[in-house]
């Protein structure tokens, strides 16, 4: 062939990539998750603008988006490299336009990118690189913990029903999800779409009253030697079903402790009232005792009241005019005022001293009969 020729050749292989480039597809997930130690799973499907072959007269590979060469995944096993040797493999059939590549035993540094590859036995022209639409893939060191969803408390002989859930990115393998509580247990998974997969489980049991203050607990196991938190658990706490005596010894607790607050408060106010009626009638005798059939008693009582206070003016009333009989007495016989003793006795004779001679015997005022008007 001459050089015209294959130049020739080329740009028809250049004008049939560009003119059928727009038939050529492929669908795969930007960036992908993995679980360092476990498995991951690409998707992929493609599409291609001749007549649709059996998956024997096509081929599909995975390479490096900056290296072709570098193959990860090749139907010729010794043009893999050597760190994927034995870890990636199809899952899909290409026959069926599947191209979803499996990689096992994931590496912290299996990050891409990956592109799809694939060639067309019907010529050698039929052959494509989506090296426009690759995967990238991050990594993640260790797993979280499932997610456990249920009623913290519940009734006793009613059944209930705890769920368990975990995200993950390797349909291939799927997650196992274990109880620590006997039950019937329901095993289910499902694509959440981009590449992710949920594992449920749905455990569905009878609480007992030897289930209270208890906790479930659920573990899961990935494919693969994967570490961190493995398991989730949740206390549960039950209510004891009601029965007669439920029903019974509250009610009659409550009627017996009503009975005898009313009993206490029936003796108490039937004591305070009698002694209301005491004082009542105490004071209803002392106003008739008093007052009534004219009052003898109330009179008699005032009266002697007001004879005491009397007796004690007459009594001041005397002390004074006897002090003044005394002084006009002394005022005739010596002209000086009479100093009044101290204390004088009713017995005693009255005196009284004249000059300044104190020693002379007073002179007894009932001789002189001098009054207060001689």
């Amino acid at each position: 062939m001459g050089a015209r020729a294959r130049v020739l050749l080329c740009w028809l292989h250049v004008v049939c990539l560009v003119v059928f480039g727009d038939v050529w597809k492929v669908k795969v997930e930007s960036e992908m998750e993995a679980l360092v130690s476990s498995c991951v799973v690409l998707p992929c499907s493609f599409k291609y603008p001749a007549e649709q072959q059996p998956s024997s007269r096509i081929k599909g590979m995975w390479h490096m988006k900056d290296k072709w060469e570098d193959f990860i995944y090749h139907n010729d096993p010794t043009k893999v490299l050597d760190n994927f040797k034995g870890r990636t493999k199809l899952l899909g059939s290409l026959g069926a336009l599947n191209c979803s590549l499996e990689i096992d035993e994931v590496k912290n540094h299996d990050n891409g990118p990956y592109c799809f590859r694939v060639e067309l036995e019907t010529s050698k022209i039929d052959k494509y690189s989506f090296v426009d639409n690759c995967v990238r893939i991050n990594m993640i060191e260790q797993a979280s913990k499932p997610e456990l969803q249920a009623e913290m408390s519940v009734k006793e002989g009613e059944p209930t029903v705890f769920k368990c859930s975990v995200q993950h990115t390797c349909p291939s393998h799927q997650p196992t999800l274990s109880w620590s509580h006997p039950g019937n247990v329901i095993m289910s998974y499902k694509d959440i779409g981009h590449g992710k997969w949920e594992a449920e489980s749905l455990l569905t049991f009878t609480p007992t009253k030897e289930d209270n203050h208890n906790s479930i607990t659920c573990t899961v196991k990935y494919h693969g030697s994967v570490r961190g938190e493995m398991q989730a658990t949740q206390p549960i706490f039950v209510k004891e079903q009601a029965t007669l005596n439920h029903i019974l010894i509250p009610t009659i607790s409550g009627l017996g402790a009503a009975l005898l607050v009313g009993v206490l408060c029936f003796f108490v106010v039937k004591r305070y009232k009698k002694r209301i009626a005491d004082l009542q009638s105490r004071n209803d005798n002392g106003f008739r005792s008093g007052e009534g059939s004219g009052g003898p008693g109330g009179r008699e009582q005032r009266r002697s009241i007001w004879s005491r206070f009397s007796r004690r003016d007459q009594g001041r009333q005397i002390d004074r005019n006897f002090d003044s009989r005394a002084n006009n007495a002394c005022m005739v016989s010596g002209n000086k005022p009479f100093d009044k003793p101290r204390m004088p006795s009713p017995k005693s004779k009255a005196k009284c001293y004249s000059g300044d001679d104190f020693d002379d015997d007073y002179i007894n005022m009932a001789d002189t009969k001098l009054y207060g008007n001689i």
